[in-house]
Protein backbone atom coordinates (compact mmCIF):
# COMPACT_ATOMS: atom_id res chain seq x y z
CA UNK A 1 0.00 0.00 0.00
CA UNK A 2 1.33 3.37 -0.99
CA UNK A 3 1.59 5.69 2.00
CA UNK A 4 2.17 9.42 1.77
CA UNK A 5 5.41 10.68 3.24
CA UNK A 6 3.97 13.85 4.65
CA UNK A 7 0.72 13.83 6.59
CA UNK A 8 -2.20 16.15 6.65
CA UNK A 9 -5.57 15.95 8.25
CA UNK A 10 -8.82 17.84 8.10
CA UNK A 11 -9.17 21.60 8.64
CA UNK A 12 -11.36 21.75 11.70
CA UNK A 13 -9.91 24.60 13.69
CA UNK A 14 -11.88 26.14 16.49
CA UNK A 15 -12.78 29.80 16.30
CA UNK A 16 -9.92 32.08 17.35
CA UNK A 17 -9.08 35.72 16.64
CA UNK A 18 -6.66 36.63 13.87
CA UNK A 19 -5.24 40.04 12.96
CA UNK A 20 -7.73 42.49 11.57
CA UNK A 21 -6.55 42.58 7.97
CA UNK A 22 -7.17 40.66 4.78
CA UNK A 23 -6.46 41.28 1.14
CA UNK A 24 -7.62 43.65 -1.54
CA UNK A 25 -7.12 41.77 -4.78
CA UNK A 26 -6.02 43.17 -8.08
CA UNK A 27 -6.64 41.10 -11.21
CA UNK A 28 -3.14 39.64 -11.05
CA UNK A 29 -3.46 38.90 -7.36
CA UNK A 30 -6.70 37.04 -7.98
CA UNK A 31 -4.82 34.67 -10.27
CA UNK A 32 -2.04 34.25 -7.74
CA UNK A 33 -4.43 33.54 -4.90
CA UNK A 34 -6.38 31.01 -6.94
CA UNK A 35 -3.15 29.24 -7.84
CA UNK A 36 -2.21 29.19 -4.19
CA UNK A 37 -5.59 27.78 -3.32
CA UNK A 38 -5.25 24.85 -5.70
CA UNK A 39 -1.66 24.20 -4.76
CA UNK A 40 0.22 25.40 -7.84
CA UNK A 41 2.39 27.97 -6.07
CA UNK A 42 2.48 26.53 -2.56
CA UNK A 43 1.95 22.86 -1.85
CA UNK A 44 4.55 22.00 0.73
CA UNK A 45 2.74 18.88 1.93
CA UNK A 46 2.82 17.22 -1.47
CA UNK A 47 6.48 16.95 -2.50
CA UNK A 48 7.27 13.27 -2.98
CA UNK A 49 10.23 11.33 -4.41
CA UNK A 50 9.81 9.24 -7.58
CA UNK A 51 8.26 5.84 -7.06
CA UNK A 52 10.05 2.56 -7.74
CA UNK A 53 7.90 0.05 -9.64
CA UNK A 54 7.21 -3.03 -7.47
CA UNK A 55 7.05 -6.32 -9.41
CA UNK A 56 3.57 -7.13 -10.66
CA UNK A 57 2.27 -3.57 -10.49
CA UNK A 58 1.27 -0.99 -13.08
CA UNK A 59 0.06 2.57 -13.19
CA UNK A 60 -3.70 2.68 -13.77
CA UNK A 61 -6.36 5.27 -14.49
CA UNK A 62 -8.24 5.93 -11.20
CA UNK A 63 -11.26 3.79 -10.46
CA UNK A 64 -12.42 6.45 -8.00
CA UNK A 65 -11.82 10.21 -7.78
CA UNK A 66 -12.31 12.58 -4.86
CA UNK A 67 -13.81 15.49 -6.79
CA UNK A 68 -14.01 18.02 -3.94
CA UNK A 69 -14.98 20.22 -2.34
CA UNK A 70 -12.15 22.66 -1.61
CA UNK A 71 -11.67 23.10 2.16
CA UNK A 72 -14.10 20.26 2.74
CA UNK A 73 -11.55 17.71 3.95
CA UNK A 74 -10.27 16.12 0.74
CA UNK A 75 -6.73 15.71 2.06
CA UNK A 76 -7.97 14.13 5.28
CA UNK A 77 -10.20 11.73 3.34
CA UNK A 78 -7.35 10.70 1.04
CA UNK A 79 -4.96 10.16 3.95
CA UNK A 80 -7.53 8.06 5.78
CA UNK A 81 -8.36 5.93 2.76
CA UNK A 82 -4.66 5.29 2.28
CA UNK A 83 -4.87 3.13 5.40
CA UNK A 84 -6.81 0.53 3.42
CA UNK A 85 -4.56 -2.14 1.85
CA UNK A 86 -6.74 -2.27 -1.28
CA UNK A 87 -6.38 1.45 -2.00
CA UNK A 88 -3.45 3.35 -3.47
CA UNK A 89 -3.55 7.12 -3.69
CA UNK A 90 -2.04 9.74 -5.97
CA UNK A 91 0.30 11.91 -3.93
CA UNK A 92 -0.41 15.22 -5.66
CA UNK A 93 -3.45 17.10 -6.88
CA UNK A 94 -3.24 16.47 -10.60
CA UNK A 95 -5.75 19.06 -11.91
CA UNK A 96 -6.11 17.06 -15.10
CA UNK A 97 -9.81 17.52 -15.72
CA UNK A 98 -10.14 21.16 -14.67
CA UNK A 99 -6.99 22.71 -16.17
CA UNK A 100 -6.91 22.87 -19.96
CA UNK A 101 -3.11 23.02 -20.03
CA UNK A 102 -3.02 19.60 -18.34
CA UNK A 103 -5.99 18.02 -20.11
CA UNK A 104 -4.47 18.56 -23.55
CA UNK A 105 -1.52 16.38 -22.49
CA UNK A 106 -3.79 13.34 -22.75
CA UNK A 107 -4.77 10.31 -20.71
CA UNK A 108 -1.35 8.67 -20.93
CA UNK A 109 0.18 11.70 -19.24
CA UNK A 110 -2.53 11.49 -16.57
CA UNK A 111 -2.01 7.76 -16.01
CA UNK A 112 1.73 8.23 -15.60
CA UNK A 113 1.05 10.48 -12.59
CA UNK A 114 -0.80 7.70 -10.80
CA UNK A 115 0.87 5.39 -8.25
CA UNK A 116 1.81 1.80 -9.05
CA UNK A 117 -0.89 -0.65 -8.02
CA UNK A 118 -1.73 -4.34 -8.05
CA UNK A 119 -4.76 -5.72 -9.90
CA UNK A 120 -6.85 -6.00 -6.73
CA UNK A 121 -6.21 -2.40 -5.67
CA UNK A 122 -8.22 0.74 -6.40
CA UNK A 123 -6.37 3.86 -7.49
CA UNK A 124 -7.76 7.08 -6.03
CA UNK A 125 -6.94 10.61 -7.11
CA UNK A 126 -8.16 13.80 -5.44
CA UNK A 127 -8.42 17.30 -6.87
CA UNK A 128 -10.84 19.62 -5.00
CA UNK A 129 -11.17 21.93 -8.00
CA UNK A 130 -13.05 19.31 -10.00
CA UNK A 131 -16.39 19.82 -8.24
CA UNK A 132 -16.69 23.50 -9.15
CA UNK A 133 -15.19 23.15 -12.62
CA UNK A 134 -17.71 23.44 -15.48
CA UNK A 135 -15.59 21.02 -17.55
CA UNK A 136 -14.50 18.26 -15.18
CA UNK A 137 -17.72 16.22 -15.05
CA UNK A 138 -17.98 15.78 -18.81
CA UNK A 139 -14.28 15.01 -19.14
CA UNK A 140 -14.30 12.40 -16.38
CA UNK A 141 -17.40 10.83 -17.92
CA UNK A 142 -15.57 10.62 -21.24
CA UNK A 143 -12.73 8.75 -19.54
CA UNK A 144 -14.94 6.35 -17.58
CA UNK A 145 -18.71 6.69 -17.48
CA UNK A 146 -19.03 4.11 -14.67
CA UNK A 147 -16.42 5.60 -12.33
CA UNK A 148 -17.21 6.03 -8.63
CA UNK A 149 -16.91 9.57 -7.33
CA UNK A 150 -16.31 10.78 -3.78
CA UNK A 151 -17.55 14.22 -2.77
CA UNK A 152 -16.77 15.52 0.72
CA UNK A 153 -18.76 18.53 1.88
CA UNK A 154 -19.08 20.61 5.03
CA UNK A 155 -21.28 23.44 6.22
CA UNK A 156 -21.03 26.00 3.38
CA UNK A 157 -20.61 28.96 5.72
CA UNK A 158 -17.77 27.25 7.57
CA UNK A 159 -16.25 26.33 4.22
CA UNK A 160 -16.23 30.01 3.19
CA UNK A 161 -14.41 30.94 6.41
CA UNK A 162 -11.88 28.14 5.88
CA UNK A 163 -11.36 29.33 2.32
CA UNK A 164 -10.71 32.86 3.56
CA UNK A 165 -8.37 31.57 6.27
CA UNK A 166 -6.18 29.65 3.85
CA UNK A 167 -5.75 32.61 1.53
CA UNK A 168 -5.21 34.90 4.52
CA UNK A 169 -2.25 32.88 5.80
CA UNK A 170 -0.85 32.35 2.31
CA UNK A 171 -0.79 36.11 1.80
CA UNK A 172 0.74 36.73 5.22
CA UNK A 173 3.52 34.25 4.48
CA UNK A 174 4.17 35.96 1.15
CA UNK A 175 4.05 39.40 2.79
CA UNK A 176 1.10 40.54 0.72
CA UNK A 177 -1.60 42.92 1.97
CA UNK A 178 -4.59 41.42 3.76
CA UNK A 179 -8.05 42.60 4.74
CA UNK A 180 -10.67 41.52 7.29
CA UNK A 181 -13.17 38.92 6.15
CA UNK A 182 -16.14 41.26 6.67
CA UNK A 183 -14.72 43.67 4.08
CA UNK A 184 -14.49 40.86 1.55
CA UNK A 185 -17.85 39.23 2.23
CA UNK A 186 -19.80 42.50 2.44
CA UNK A 187 -19.60 45.14 -0.29
CA UNK A 188 -21.66 48.34 -0.19
CA UNK A 189 -23.75 46.93 2.63
CA UNK A 190 -24.74 43.77 0.73
CA UNK A 191 -23.39 40.24 0.56
CA UNK A 192 -20.66 39.96 -2.06
CA UNK A 193 -22.05 36.91 -3.86
CA UNK A 194 -19.33 37.18 -6.52
CA UNK A 195 -16.69 36.32 -3.93
CA UNK A 196 -15.08 33.07 -5.11
CA UNK A 197 -15.34 31.44 -1.71
CA UNK A 198 -19.11 31.99 -1.69
CA UNK A 199 -19.46 30.71 -5.24
CA UNK A 200 -17.67 27.49 -4.29
CA UNK A 201 -20.20 26.86 -1.52
CA UNK A 202 -23.23 26.84 -3.83
CA UNK A 203 -23.32 23.07 -3.83
CA UNK A 204 -26.65 22.75 -5.63
CA UNK A 205 -25.44 24.65 -8.70
CA UNK A 206 -22.32 22.55 -9.02
CA UNK A 207 -24.12 19.29 -8.30
CA UNK A 208 -26.62 20.02 -11.05
CA UNK A 209 -23.80 19.85 -13.57
CA UNK A 210 -22.46 16.55 -12.22
CA UNK A 211 -25.88 14.93 -12.33
CA UNK A 212 -26.02 15.63 -16.06
CA UNK A 213 -23.28 13.04 -16.54
CA UNK A 214 -23.44 10.68 -13.55
CA UNK A 215 -26.26 8.98 -11.70
CA UNK A 216 -26.65 9.76 -8.03
CA UNK A 217 -25.59 6.24 -7.05
CA UNK A 218 -22.17 6.91 -8.62
CA UNK A 219 -21.51 9.84 -6.27
CA UNK A 220 -20.95 9.14 -2.60
CA UNK A 221 -21.15 12.20 -0.35
CA UNK A 222 -18.91 12.20 2.71
CA UNK A 223 -20.01 14.43 5.56
CA UNK A 224 -16.88 16.45 6.27
CA UNK A 225 -18.24 17.87 9.50
CA UNK A 226 -18.86 14.35 10.81
CA UNK A 227 -15.55 13.01 9.52
CA UNK A 228 -13.56 15.26 11.83
CA UNK A 229 -15.65 14.35 14.88
CA UNK A 230 -15.89 10.60 14.31
CA UNK A 231 -13.91 9.38 11.26
CA UNK A 232 -14.63 5.66 11.30
CA UNK A 233 -18.37 5.59 10.40
CA UNK A 234 -17.82 7.86 7.39
CA UNK A 235 -14.92 5.74 6.18
CA UNK A 236 -16.90 2.54 6.58
CA UNK A 237 -19.53 4.02 4.28
CA UNK A 238 -16.82 4.74 1.71
CA UNK A 239 -15.52 1.16 1.98
CA UNK A 240 -19.02 -0.11 1.25
CA UNK A 241 -19.48 2.33 -1.64
CA UNK A 242 -16.22 1.14 -3.22
CA UNK A 243 -17.14 -2.52 -2.59
CA UNK A 244 -14.07 -3.01 -0.42
CA UNK A 245 -13.69 -5.40 2.52
CA UNK A 246 -13.77 -3.56 5.87
CA UNK A 247 -10.16 -2.96 6.84
CA UNK A 248 -10.21 0.49 8.47
CA UNK A 249 -10.54 -0.02 12.21
CA UNK A 250 -11.02 2.10 15.38
CA UNK A 251 -7.38 1.43 16.24
CA UNK A 252 -6.36 3.43 13.17
CA UNK A 253 -7.36 6.67 14.88
CA UNK A 254 -6.50 8.40 18.10
CA UNK A 255 -7.53 11.76 19.46
CA UNK A 256 -4.64 14.15 19.91
CA UNK A 257 -5.46 16.26 22.95
CA UNK A 258 -2.83 18.86 22.12
CA UNK A 259 -3.98 19.41 18.55
CA UNK A 260 -7.66 18.88 19.33
CA UNK A 261 -8.52 16.46 16.52
CA UNK A 262 -8.05 12.85 15.40
CA UNK A 263 -4.77 11.63 13.98
CA UNK A 264 -4.00 8.48 12.00
CA UNK A 265 -2.18 5.36 13.19
CA UNK A 266 -1.21 2.65 10.69
CA UNK A 267 1.71 0.28 10.06
CA UNK A 268 3.23 1.34 13.35
CA UNK A 269 3.35 5.00 12.34
CA UNK A 270 1.35 7.97 13.57
CA UNK A 271 0.40 10.83 11.28
CA UNK A 272 -1.19 14.12 12.26
CA UNK A 273 -2.22 17.40 10.76
CA UNK A 274 0.47 19.28 8.86
CA UNK A 275 1.17 22.69 10.35
CA UNK A 276 -0.11 24.41 7.21
CA UNK A 277 -3.57 23.03 7.92
CA UNK A 278 -5.85 23.35 10.91
CA UNK A 279 -5.09 27.02 11.36
CA UNK A 280 -7.30 29.17 13.61
CA UNK A 281 -10.36 30.81 12.08
CA UNK A 282 -11.14 34.49 12.51
CA UNK A 283 -13.93 35.66 14.77
CA UNK A 284 -16.61 36.67 12.28
CA UNK A 285 -19.24 39.30 13.01
CA UNK A 286 -22.54 37.59 13.91
CA UNK A 287 -24.50 39.75 11.47
CA UNK A 288 -22.22 38.70 8.63
CA UNK A 289 -22.49 35.06 9.67
CA UNK A 290 -26.27 35.26 9.59
CA UNK A 291 -26.20 36.91 6.16
CA UNK A 292 -24.10 34.04 4.84
CA UNK A 293 -26.33 31.41 6.41
CA UNK A 294 -29.48 33.07 5.07
CA UNK A 295 -28.01 33.22 1.58
CA UNK A 296 -27.02 29.56 1.61
CA UNK A 297 -30.27 28.31 3.14
CA UNK A 298 -32.25 28.01 -0.10
CA UNK A 299 -29.26 26.58 -1.96
CA UNK A 300 -28.78 24.01 0.80
CA UNK A 301 -32.43 22.96 0.65
CA UNK A 302 -32.16 22.58 -3.13
CA UNK A 303 -29.10 20.42 -2.64
CA UNK A 304 -30.86 18.25 -0.06
CA UNK A 305 -33.64 17.57 -2.56
CA UNK A 306 -31.15 16.74 -5.29
CA UNK A 307 -29.31 14.12 -3.26
CA UNK A 308 -32.26 12.86 -1.16
CA UNK A 309 -30.34 13.59 2.00
CA UNK A 310 -30.03 16.40 4.52
CA UNK A 311 -27.09 17.67 6.54
CA UNK A 312 -26.72 19.54 9.80
CA UNK A 313 -25.83 22.84 8.15
CA UNK A 314 -26.98 26.22 9.42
Amino acid sequence: MAHLLFSAFFLAAQTHAVPKEYFQQTEGEVLDSLKLQVGLLANETENYPPQVKPPGTNRRIPQSIIIGVRKGGTRALLEMLDIHPNIVVAATEVHFFDWDENYVKGFDWYKNLMPFSYEHQITVEKTPGYFTSPLAAERIHEMNSSIKLLLILRDPTERVISDYTQVYYNRLENRKPVQVIEDIVIRNGALNTKYKAIQRSLYDLHMENWLKYFSLDQIHIVDGDTLIKDPLPELQKVEKFLSLPPRIMPSNFYFNQTKGFYCIRSDGRERCLHESKGRPHPVVNNTVLEQLRAYFREHNNNFYRMVNRSFNWH
